[in-house]
């Protein structure tokens, strides 16, 4: 059965902060009910913890590490669901459901599955 991404963009904020546990709490409720899909899946820190890491002149070339993510936006990546759906379809109508949909966005994108 095919694999999606759900890969959820919201403010940028930290999960672990006291005032987040009723949006923790709508996290865990669609994960306890989306349960027979996700197969995987977590949420990130701040982008204030994020390392970017880049290499200067392809391969083999001058490592570059800059604190911080690679851009200024109002909606980072904060966290993501590795779902199992049977088609696109599914996995939108479960994506829906995920809370970072309601105040943020959650691009679904096909998971290409290399080797066995």
């Amino acid at each position: 059965m095919p694999q999606y991404a759900a890969i959820i963009y919201n403010a940028d904020l930290d999960w672990t902060a006291p005032e987040q546990a009723d949006v923790t709490k709508e996290y865990a409720a669609f994960s306890e009910a989306a349960a027979s899909i996700i197969r995987g899946g977590a949420a990130l820190y701040p982008t204030a913890t994020a390392t970017t890491v880049r290499v200067e002149g392809g391969k083999g070339g001058d490592i570059v590490q800059t604190d911080g993510p690679y851009a200024e936006t109002k909606e980072v990546l904060t966290g993501f669901y590795l779902l199992e759906c049977a088609d696109l379809d599914e996995a939108v109508r479960e994506a829906a459901k995920i809370p970072g949909a309601w105040d943020g966005h959650v691009e679904v994108r096909p998971v290409i599955q290399f080797g066995g």
